[in-house]
């Protein structure tokens, strides 16, 4: 396979200085800009609000670049406009006619709203709406009446936009040439946002419900007022926090319905799958380049899942995936230079901006190719060399499998176990007990805060009820490339249990301090968390059939990790980490088969577990390793 190493050269440093990537700013987008607002007729009589922005210079046609969002397209009012168009600074300089729409329910938009509404293949008549439809008869609109575009249309959307984004794609109108669904929202059961792998993500749900999921009756440009939280202490207020059932009434005042529905559906039922879109990404047309953040806490998943689905059934069309060192939606709003304390040494936003997104939407709307010519398969970011690199496929065809094992007294290899100190029928253990649960990051925090995708685990790595196994300092480059699979071999004393898995970069003792440093931060001996993920263990077999634990019966868990690209230096350690609760990141297991969302403080009952280590009982995570 044909490989390159993208070096990211003193340009890509200095592009957040460079003309194109200046803010628009108000007066700029004032000066240039018309600003229309319509109501937009749907096929079943309903009618979305969709503010239009277009360029005064008619001496030419432009494109047609559309966002549809839950989150308001304000300000409202023809003579208010917004301070920046397009997905950067980059569109609004180069012109094109911007139109933001309210999704139906949402804001100033007409009809009913439906969290992550369910697509239908079939469609019978006008009232067999669906976001696909919505955004076609959008679309079909903007085209007919909108003066001075030349016919094409892109799509672009960042978390909740981008679900809409990849709906659109879906039995596309056929002036939609190029969509670009980021960080998009696929599947709220299996990995994003509010489960993984089943496991709830409790104060991510609870933060977002309390601002998001208010009643709405009637259209309306207000904001929604936003509970405030309880405390700033969230493990404290989550353990604190009492069934789950409950939450609605005591702390969201009644208001958040789809809380209820989240605490009413515990597995994966008709309610979730009618909500899963991958299935119907399927002979999509539009070109599709997919954006994620290696360290988004909220949509990895969906990212992965959107460029995975459209490039096992669309073999016909344009598929690309960019994945860079990013939290939810960074690239659209940060340097990209660093996460955390983790330094990722470049600009790597402003790079993906100028060298990556607009030149896909630049191509594909106007005909203009860049300098590089189309997109590869695969533009990553490798962490730990920090280098984007691109592939002609994801992931790489080179990609060898391998495997992490599990040894005796913390040792971590790659090879199985086969000496005498990893005899038959040996395991390590540890007490799970949910009153103490395990924190997620070792700082005061109230939410899902982002840096917890490569916060130092040094913490956790002290606590009695985590595992910790590692390698010797390395001796040449380990890279690996996609995803992960934790392959354990467990037993508990309760009935359920949750298994959280990590892999972790452990950095020499030498390893530099930032400069500055006004935070004394130490990064000798740092243990950046590369990626880490948990299973609901009842959920081990299918997430729709909840099974219970036979107590002390050594059983089979495997789940899949999201993929990585990630290269362990010379002089680091691998580490990798099993526990069994993640708190109050996902919620506490009572350990015993239930309905957790139910449970009172007596139900939460303290478990041994074990994770078998021997030849024949053997764990390990599966990975791919680059040659």
């Amino acid at each position: 396979m044909r490989r390159n190493t993208i070096a990211v050269l003193v340009l890509a440093l200095n592009l957040a200085a460079a003309a194109g990537l200046r803010a628009q700013g108000l007066e700029y987008v004032k000066a240039n800009y018309t600003k229309y607002e319509y109501l937009i007729p749907m096929r079943d009589g309903k009618r979305l609000f969709t503010a239009v922005y277009a360029p005064k210079d008619a001496s030419r046609k432009y494109p047609i670049l559309l966002s549809r969002t839950p989150y308001s397209v304000g300000p409202y009012g023809i003579d208010r406009y917004k301070p920046d168009l397009g997905p950067s600074p980059l569109f609004g300089r180069e012109g094109y006619i911007v139109a933001y729409q309210d999704v139906r329910g949402r804001f100033l938009s007409e009809g009913e709203f439906v969290h992550m509404r369910p697509h239908k293949d079939r469609k019978d008549g006008p009232r067999d709406i669906d976001e696909c439809t919505d955004t076609y008869d959008t679309i079909d609109w903007l085209i007919a009446h909108v003066e001075g575009n030349n016919g094409r249309v892109g799509m672009w959307g960042i978390s909740y936009p981008g679900f809409y984004t990849a709906a659109g794609m879906i039995d596309a109108h056929p002036a939609l040439k190029a969509a670009s669904p980021q960080a998009p929202v696929t599947d709220w059961f299996a990995g994003d946002d509010w489960h993984h792998n089943g496991a709830f993500f409790l104060p991510h749900a609870f933060n977002f419900m309390a601002g998001f999921d208010h009643p709405r009756p009637k259209p309306t440009s207000r904001m929604p007022t936003r509970s405030e939280p309880a405390s700033p202490d969230g493990y404290d207020f989550f353990l604190r926090l009492g069934p789950l059932s409950e939450a609605n009434e005591k702390h969201l005042k009644g208001e958040a319905a789809f809380w209820h529905e989240m605490a009413k559906h515990d597995t994966y039922d008709e309610f979730w799958k009618s909500r899963n879109i991958r299935p119907h990404l399927r002979d999509i047309a539009p070109a599709v380049m997919t954006v994620g953040g290696w360290f988004d806490a909220e949509n990895l998943f969906g990212a992965l899942e959107t460029y995975r689905n459209v490039e096992a059934h669309s073999p016909k069309g344009e598929n690309t995936l960019v994945m860079g060192p990013w939290f939810h939606g960074g690239w659209s709003r940060d340097d990209g230079d660093h996460l955390g304390h983790v330094p990722f040494n470049s600009k790597t936003s402003a790079f993906y901006r100028e060298k990556i997104e607009f030149p896909f939407f630049q191509r594909h709307l106007k005909g203009q190719s860049s300098p590089g010519g189309n997109l590869p398969e695969a533009y990553v970011f490798e962490t730990g060399r920090n280098q984007w690199r691109t592939f002609d496929a994801w992931p790489p065809r080179d990609a060898k499998a391998g495997a992490l094992f599990l040894r005796a007294r913390g040792r971590l290899g790659f090879e199985p176990p086969d000496d005498e100190a990893d005899a038959d029928d040996t395991f390590d253990e540890y007490v799970s007990d949910p009153s103490k649960p395990v924190p997620f990051m070792d700082t005061i925090v109230n939410g899902m805060a982002r840096e917890y995708m490569v916060a130092d685990q040094r913490f956790a790595s002290r606590r009695p009820d985590v595992l910790v196994y590692e390698t010797a300092p390395l001796d040449e480059d380990v890279t690996v490339a996609g995803p992960i699979e934790a392959d354990l071999l467990v037993s508990t004393s309760g009935t359920d249990s949750d298994w959280v898995v990590k892999l972790i970069d452990v950095y020499p003792a030498d390893f530099p301090d930032p400069e500055p440093n006004p935070a004394g931060v130490r990064m000798g001996g740092y243990q950046q968390l590369v990626r880490g993920d948990v299973i609901r263990g009842r959920f081990r077999h299918a997430l729709d059939k909840p099974e219970a634990f036979e107590p002390g019966e050594p059983t089979r868990v495997r789940f899949r990790l999201p993929d990585v690209l990630h290269t362990f230096r010379p002089g680091h350690r691998i580490m990798v980490h099993v526990q069994s609760t993640w708190f109050p990141l996902v919620d506490r297991n009572p350990q015993q088969l239930m309905n957790i969302s139910d449970a009172k403080d007596s139900d939460y009952r303290k478990a041994t577990q074990r994770v078998y280590r021997s030849r024949d009982k053997a764990s390990r995570l599966r990975v791919l390793l680059l040659p």
